[in-house]
């Protein structure tokens, strides 16, 4: 209680000072916290970290200037001298119209409990059996896992105290436990070899799947790879699994971005209130998701987080927005704002997702007569300002409605509004990995190149 008191003092203090530096508005933001991190090779620690960090920022207005500040040392010679930079900062630097504080009738007044935070501690030694257990499920899983790049287990937790001087003061805790395993398989007959992995993340210690699911998926997947072939150049239907399709969602996560928006920079300048997609596809940011990988109770600037329908059956309904870029656009924030410590706001998602639909992933593959279900994407071929689309794949050619052979060395090409366009079925395998989530999917048609 002592220790939250005096972070209480500290917010306040500062915010006090940069007023008498003559700042017109401030926020502080505070985070503390601890992370630890081991990856396994073959059964040997192979990297192991460990830190505690604690980190203030300062940002100051002066009218319509504004600059931004940290430091770690938290002594008062050191805050006094933070405050004192950054009010003369601010003071030197070009103005800035759309520069300013949220209004004050618009902070966050209620801040639930988002089932964000774990107290479970786990020791040194138990974090890395977590992560030797998840490698040896995996080689042990079948005889052609013949070797690992290797396996790893993080743990992190803290917390975020953010103060203005319209009165905000809010607090949140976190925590987060990952695993992770990348197994290497060889063909005994071509000696030919492929590489795949598999991981699992949760906020909650006790909702985290066993390292050896983990091990056992990851050894799975990447089996299936081996004899993977070419295929001849063509268009055909196309089959997002649940992480490439959430990799796709990324791409129009960031074009609904108010930043991307207003710098001209997205294919979806304008697009508000006209058709996206087809009425299966709804798409949510929702920050108030219980124990979401994304979740928070305010923004980065002291908002509520809140619900925000961005396709309504197909249609773009809302864009995504901070307090900045919707003064650029002339809209309000969507509670979007995601910062660092010492860092200006800019637009983040929170739990971006698409609603799941109705077909198992299994009645999606059958439903194509030749095509292709991609498991992996590769390099960045996207151009968000014409929404042009080409990236590098591999996957499982779909033959007769079942998956055939594996493929690789093969690219697939298309425009993100057609291809958004043109999903023709959503599955029912919705699963939260991180902040972007998307079921199966399955586009109509897409140019394969390949031979």
């Amino acid at each position: 209680m002592r220790q939250e008191l005096d972070l209480k003092e500290l917010t306040g203090d500062m915010l006090a000072k940069a007023t008498q530096h003559g700042a017109s508005g401030a926020d502080v933001m505070v985070a503390d916290g601890d992370t630890f991190s081991v990856q396994v090779r073959l059964g040997a620690v192979d990297r192991l970290t460990k830190a505690r960090e604690k980190r203030v920022g300062l940002r100051v207005f002066f009218g319509k200037r504004s600059a931004s500040a940290s430091t770690s040392d938290f002594s008062r010679e050191s805050l006094d001298r933070l405050v004192s930079d950054t009010c003369a900062l601010a003071a030197a630097v070009a103005e800035d119209e759309m520069s300013g504080l949220p209004a004050g009738d618009l902070m966050a007044h209620e801040l639930p409990d988002l089932d964000l935070y774990d107290p479970t501690v786990l020791d040194t030694a138990a974090q890395i059996e977590l992560a030797r257990r998840a490698e040896a499920s995996a080689m042990a899983a079948d005889a052609r896992i013949t070797n690992s790049e290797g396996s790893d287990f993080n743990s992190s937790a803290g917390r975020v105290v953010l103060a203005n001087t319209h009165g905000f003061l809010g607090e949140h805790r976190s925590s987060s436990f990952a695993m992770s395993v990348s197994p290497i398989a060889t063909d005994p007959d071509s000696g030919g070899m492929q590489r795949d992995s598999w991981y699992a993340v949760q906020r909650k210690f006790a909702r985290l799947d066993s390292p050896e699911s983990v091990g056992l998926e990851a050894a799975r997947r990447t089996v299936r790879r081996l004899g993977a072939r070419k295929v001849t150049t063509r268009r055909a239907p196309v089959i997002f699994d649940q992480e490439t399709a959430g990799s796709l969602l990324a791409n129009l996560c960031s074009a609904v971005s108010g930043y991307a928006l207003y710098k001209g920079a997205s294919f979806l300048i304008g697009q508000l209130g006209n058709r996206l997609a087809p009425e299966t596809v709804t798409i949510y940011d929702n920050g108030r998701l219980p124990g979401g990988l994304g979740s928070r109770p305010f923004d980065g600037e002291g908002l509520p987080t809140r619900r925000t329908t961005v396709v309504e059956r197909g249609i773009l309904a809302s864009y995504l927005l901070d307090t900045y870029s919707g003064r650029k656009l002339g809209l309000a924030s969507t509670g979007n704002a995601s910062r660092g410590v010492g860092e200006s706001p800019s637009v983040g998602p929170t739990n971006f997702y698409m609603v799941p639909g109705t077909a198992d992933p299994s009645e999606i593959i059958r439903s194509v007569r030749e095509g292709l279900y991609v498991t992996e994407l590769i390099g960045f071929g996207v151009n968000m300002v014409t929404g042009d689309y080409s990236r590098g794949a591999a996957g499982i050619w779909i033959k007769n409605g079942e998956l055939a052979y594996p493929v690789e060395e093969i690219t697939i090409a298309g425009n993100l509004t057609r291809m958004f366009a043109d999903i023709e079925l959503v599955g029912n395998d919705l699963e939260f990995r991180g902040r972007i989530a998307c079921p199966t999917i399955k586009i109509g048609e897409m140019t394969i190149a390949g031979n």
